[in-house]
């Protein structure tokens, strides 16, 4: 193989993206250095974040450059290595997904075993997502045996994990919002939600106080806008709020008009906090301890969505994911 496929970003997004911001090419296989390995990709992630990464604004991580290949986490095999550390075989997981090949430096990068559980997961419960789950919930929201919880986004990558994680740490109630009646039933069937409701039945903060009708302490925000201003209403005293995202106004053109019940946060004495999952690395040893023997036991499960297809697929992949087209982690095997 001298040639391979790459994702790049062909222009910036004005709204929702299209097909038309993206641009598939063919490039040269590299060969890796010392200290470098070459990867050839198995599975690519696709998340809610890289939207924000399209515009040409200064946020925590640096914006995708037009004419440029995309990145994201990826898992992948080792097919020629630089490195005493990696062997030819060896499976990895990294940040330059959206390309058949990467060339990668071996201190961006952790070996995975596919014997221990799928490579998939490494992308997904037990990855970023699980983590951003497990310290938004415990540490970001201070969660505590018998809070009542709702998580937007409930069927996503994040929400399926923060849902069980807190009844399975002793919620009173798990309460999700997710876009379809087929996710509903998979989070009160499957995932064991003690209530859910379809954002598109009807008004939010009338589904959620139908749901809750003793309030909630805790709130996981994946999309933002009307559920944040409804779950503001549902709080209990001395609520607590994580911020984890925003999707439903990462491709709004205009800044969103709410909240509108901002002064009950002050009322409420409630705490919103904003999480990157970053800041949480230290947590990483005790999160795969726990999550790994919850799966192992059967009492968490997760849900994947996997195009096939690889790097021509990527593109229409990330669009289903801003979509809502997928149940748990959208992933791309090549």
């Amino acid at each position: 193989m001298t040639t391979a496929l790459e994702v790049r970003l062909a222009s910036r997004p004005k709204g929702w993206p299209t097909e038309d911001n993206f641009e598939i090419a063919e490039v040269e296989v590299p060969t890796p250095a010392e200290g470098q390995i070459l990867v050839r990709n198995v599975v690519m992630s696709v998340d809610p974040y890289m939207r924000g990464r399209m515009n040409d604004t200064k946020s925590y991580v640096a914006p995708y450059q037009v004419g440029a290949a995309l990145e994201g986490g990826a898992v992948g095999e080792v097919v020629a290595s630089g490195s005493p550390d990696f062997a030819v075989g060896d499976h990895v997981l990294h940040g330059l997904g959206w390309r058949e090949y990467a060339l990668v430096n071996t201190k961006h990068t952790v070996k995975v075993d596919g014997s221990v559980a799928p490579l998939t997961t490494y992308l997904g419960v037990l990855g970023m997502p699980g983590l951003t789950a497990y310290a938004g919930l415990l540490t970001t929201a201070e969660f505590k045996e018998g809070d009542a919880v709702f998580v937007s986004g409930a069927a996503g990558a994040v929400g399926q994990v923060v849902g069980q994680i807190a009844r399975l740490k002793g919620a009173s109630r798990v309460i999700g919002s997710a876009g379809s009646a087929e996710k509903v039933e998979h989070l009160t069937g499957e995932l064991g939600f003690d209530a859910a409701f379809n954002y598109k039945d009807g008004p939010v903060a009338e589904q959620l106080a139908k749901a809750a009708p003793d309030g909630i302490d805790v709130y996981f925000d994946n999309v933002g806008g009307e559920h944040l201003e409804a779950a503001i209403s549902t709080m209990n005293l001395n609520g607590r709020i994580t911020i984890c995202g925003a999707i439903s106004q990462y491709n709004n053109s205009e800044p969103p008009a709410g909240p509108r019940n901002m002064m009950q946060v002050l009322s409420k004495r409630l705490t919103i906090r904003g999480m990157l999952v970053g800041d949480h690395q230290a947590t990483q040893p005790q999160f795969v301890k726990e999550v790994a023997a919850w799966i192992a036991s059967g009492e968490l499960k997760y849900s994947e969505t996997i195009v096939e297809g690889g790097a021509r697929k990527a593109p229409e992949a990330f669009l289903g994911l801003l979509k809502g087209e997928n149940t748990g982690k959208m992933l791309v095997k090549f």
